[in-house]
Parts: structure tokens; C-alpha cells; sequence
């Protein structure tokens, strides 16, 4: 599984209190949870070498808050080692926020799953470097960053984390509803595209709505503190007991229900309920056989009966219907509605514009469109591409639309030289019979004479830049294609 997909984290910090008995009855209570829900979560532990992290003449001043609390919950490596085994034990993935060098040298020597960076740690550049030195996934938090300092260190993660998630956090403890600004999730999901964004709450433990919300904006990651109260141990106003935690979890599950997976489907009974509200075709007057059916001899009225031709489909532009038997005046028509080659192209090109607009790729109105279909235009949806051609000069640019499922066959060009840059999607590259993953904003450069297939398994559109293209230059492997006219596997769109 993805490290970052649907992540629930459980954030412990000090709620441990300083006792590994309670550290590990925290972990078990989130690990009942975990069973209890399915899901993919993490456990969070913090790390502090209080030794070197506090300073020397600090530390005998406790009334700084946050000094006399570390020092009042401290554990030993040797009692955090326990918590780990435990929350691995549990189903769980171990995470570690360090907030100091020393720290990172312990998460390696006990081999932690996640390397957290705390809000208040985003533009500690000497700690940073040395968690990116880890080689493991990293989750960092940006409470209290500006964009700019949030871009610099999305930035330094791309160059040197391979694997690493943003989370959306507000530093106020705990946060009033009118302070989430969970909004901002959308604009960090547009602005880094490909990497995972999550919510970490930090809201009243009752409110349930602001995880609903994250989720409804696109949030992959999903983080709360939790702890477990006793006679003797009080929680703080933004940490979740079991009970709280279980009832946040099934409003996530609730939301994710009512979201469903972003795309449109269709039931039967859906179907069904709304052909009970349409208008059918009826004869106007008697219709013979082999008559064409026109809006002159015939009519609209409610109801409309199952199998008959209903008005939206008989309205379609430039549909054709010829009479299958002849057909009283009143009598409902029954005739089939099977795409034409005229509609399957419209559905192409309308599938084409959607995914255009998804991946915000805006085409000028003298580009070029055609569609490429090796094994006839019945087959484009397993086999062809659909072409833009945008500049074809000394230079040559095209956008190339690849729709899911569909793949284009191996090929050659003699004079022509191309460098793919993948924009949206998933494209699986095969040159000379290697396949790698194009990534969204890699290039991959194919030079003359070098063998070369696509295929997507969920759509991709990528840029192809090139030398000039010249017509006859696509040398195909397959005889069936290499041997037709290059024309004959081509179709040319005048209207987009």
C-alpha cells in the first residue's frame, strides 16, 4: 500500500506522562481501534535527547512550561524501543517526530517506518537535512509556515526525499472553528501536485465536522493526539480518549461514504427511476417499414415504456432512425439507438476535452486534432492515441491524449527525433522492450531509430516535442499496420 494513502496517525506525545505502562495502554486502545475500523494507521511517539536539547541553565528554570513538562515525561530510548515493538505489534506503522539531531541517530538505530517534521521544525534546516539523510518516508507539518517557506521546503524534499507528504496544521491548541482555514487544503494540492497533503487537528475533541471537511477537499492523511484518562490523568483540550477517537473515526468513514471514489456511476434502479419521468417516441400516423423515422411523423409524450425510443435519444444531433416494422398511429417506437461512428467520435472528443480540462491543458483554436487508430476506428479504445498539433516547423510540438485502457504499438522514426514530457496521468513508456514509469513532469527522450509503446491504464496526456514530423516517418512493427496507408489509420477532426 502507498505509505501515505487513507493514513489515519494517532499522535501520542507526551501523553504518555512519563510512564511506559501508560504509553502502552494508549497504544493498545489505538490498536483495538485499528482492528476495529481496518485501517491504515500510524502511531506517533516524539523524541527529545533532553541532555542536549534543553539548554544547560534552562533546564533549572521550570517555569517555562514546556521545559518542566519534557523533563516530567521523559522515557529512555529503552522504554521507547517497548512503545515501538508494541505499535508494530498492534497493526500499526511506527512514526517519530524528532526535534534535534541526536534524535534522528536514534530513530535510525531502531529502524522507525515514518520520520515526522513538526510544525515548529519546517524551516530547521540543519534538522532537516539530517532527516532526509534517513532515506525514509517523511511527513512534515506546516502550521505557522507561509507559502513561501512551505514552497522551500516542498522543494528541498523533492531533491533529496523520495517518498514524502505535506500536512495542512494550525499551531493553536486547541483551534476554534473560525482559525482551521481548511480551505488552504485545495490551494496545497493544486500548488503540489503529486504529493499527498493531509489535516492535522488540533480542534476541540467533539468536533467531528473538521476531518469531514479535509477529507471533502482532498485530504490523503489524517491526524489527532489521543491519549486514555484515568483517576490521576486528565487530558489536554485537544487530545482524543478512545471513545472520541472512535467516533471521529466513524465520521471519516462516513465522509469517505458519501465522497465515493470521484467517479460518476450509474445504477439500474437510477436508471430506472428516471426513464419512469421520460417522454418516449410515438407515431404521429401510421409509419411503414424502412421508412425514415423524422420529427415530421412522429411525437413526444409521457410515458415512456422500457426498450422504447425515448425523446433525448431520438434529439441527439444527426441521429438516424429507419423504421425496423410498421407502426400504428399512437403506437410507441422501438428501434435501436446504437452509436453511429458519428456519435463515437463526439463521445471521444468530448472524453478528450474533460481530461484536457482536468490536467488545466488549454489548447489555442488553430490547433490541429486527429485520431490515430492502427486497427480501425472500432478498436480505438484499445489501440491509437488521440494527436494535437500545436507547431510542426523546424520544431515540432504536439499534446498527445492517451485514454484509459489504451495503447499505442511499437514504432520507429528514421528522421524524426521526440522528447515526451508526461503533464497528467499514468504512462507506461516501453523503449527498445524496456518499460518504465513516465511521472508526471519527467521527460524521457527518444532518438532516431529507437523501438517505442505507450499504454495508460487510467489515462495520461503528455507533450511531445520534436524535430520536423514528416508523414510515412512512423515505422510500425506490426506488418498489419506497417503495410497500410498512412492515412487509413488516420482521422482528422475539423471541429474540437
Amino acid at each position: 500500500m502507498n505509505t501515505f494513502k487513507n493514513l489515519i496517525v494517532f499522535e501520542m506525545a507526551n501523553n504518555h506522562q512519563g510512564s511506559l505502562e501508560h504509553g502502552l495502554t494508549i497504544i493498545r486502545a489505538m490498536g483495538a481501534l485499528t482492528k476495529k475500523h481496518n485501517l491504515h494507521a500510524a502511531l506517533k511517539l516524539q523524541y527529545r535527547q533532553l541532555d542536549t536539547f534543553i539548554h544547560p541553565v534552562k533546564r533549572l528554570d521550570t517555569s517555562i512550561p514546556y521545559v518542566k513538562r519534557f523533563l516530567s515525561t521523559a522515557l529512555s530510548v529503552d522504554d521507547y524501543a517497548v512503545l515501538l515493538k508494541e505499535i508494530k505489534k498492534q497493526g500499526m506503522l511506527t512514526m517519530v517526530t524528532p526535534f534535534d539531531g541526536e534524535s534522528v541517530d536514534v530513530i535510525m538505530s531502531q529502524d522507525v517506518d515514518i520520520v515526522k517534521v513538526a510544525s515548529c521544525s519546517g524551516d530547521d534546516w540543519p534538522l532537516l537535512e539530517k532527516v532526509a539523510k534517513t532515506g525514509k518516508p517523511v511527513l512534515a507539518s506546516t502550521g505557522g509556515l507561509s507559502l513561501n517557506e512551505i514552497d522551500n521546503l516542498v522543494s528541498f524534499f523533492t531533491h533529496n526525499v523520495s517518498d514524502f507528504a505535506l500536512m495542512h496544521c494550525v499551531s493553536i491548541y486547541p483551534t476554534p472553528n473560525h482559525q482551521l482555514d481548511i480551505g488552504f487544503l485545495e490551494k496545497l494540492i493544486k500548488r503540489y501536485p503529486g504529493i499527498p497533503i493531509g489535516w492535522s487537528g488540533h480542534e476541540s475533541p467533539d468536533n467531528t465536522l473538521p476531518a469531514q471537511i479535509a477529507i471533502s477537499k482532498g485530504a490523503n492523511i489524517l491526524e489527532r493526539h489521543v491519549g486514555v484518562p484515568t483517576d490521576t490523568i486528565t487530558l489536554n483540550a485537544y487530545s482524543m480518549n478512545p471513545t472520541e477517537v472512535d467516533h471521529w473515526l466513524e465520521a471519516i468513514e462516513q465522509a469517505r461514504t458519501i465522497i465515493g471514489d470521484g467517479d460518476k456511476h450509474t445504477s439500474e434502479v437510477e436508471k430506472k427511476s428516471l426513464l419512469d419521468l421520460k417522454r418516449g417516441v410515438f407515431a404521429k400516423h401510421p409509419i411503414r417499414k424502412g421508412e425514415r423515422i423524422e420529427w415530421s411523423n412522429c411525437y413526444f409524450a409521457f410515458p415512456c415504456e422500457e426498450g422504447q425510443l425515448t425523446s433525448g435519444e431520438f434529439g441527439k444531433l444527426r441521429a438516424e432512425f429507419i423504421a425496423s416494422k410498421d407502426y400504428a398511429r399512437d403506437e410507441a417506437l422501438f428501434e435501436s439507438n446504437e452509436a453511429d461512428q458519428y456519435h463515437f467520435i463526439r463521445k471521444i472528443i468530448h472524453d478528450a476535452k474533460g481530461m484536457l480540462a482536468e490536467a488545466n491543458v488549454v489548447l489555442n483554436e488553430n490547433a490541429q486534432i486527429e485520431l490515430s487508430h492502427h486497427f480501425g476506428l472500432d478498436s480505438f479504445t484499445e489501440f491509437g492515441c488521440l494527436l494535437i498539433s500545436i507547431v510542426n516547423r523546424e520544431y515540432c510540438k504536439k499534446i498527445i491524449v492517451v485514454f484509459p485502457g489504451q495503447s499505442h504499438p511499437e514504432q520507429y522514426h528514421v528522421k524524426k527525433e521526440e522528447t515526451f514530457h508526461m503533464l497528467w496521468g499514468d504512462l507506461q513508456l516501453t523503449l527498445n522492450g524496456i518499460t518504465q514509469e513516465l511521472k508526471q513532469g519527467e521527460l524521457r527522450s527518444i532518438e532516431r531509430g529507437v523501438r517505442h509503446s505507450f499504454t495508460s491504464i487510467a489515462g495520461a496526456i503528455f507533450e511531445e516535442v520534436s524535430t520536423t514530423h514528416y508523414r510515412g516517418d512512423s515505422f510500425y512493427l506490426d506488418p498489419r499496420i506497417d503495410q497500410q496507408d498512412p492515412m487509413a489509420r488516420k482521422t482528422v477532426i475539423e471541429h474540437f
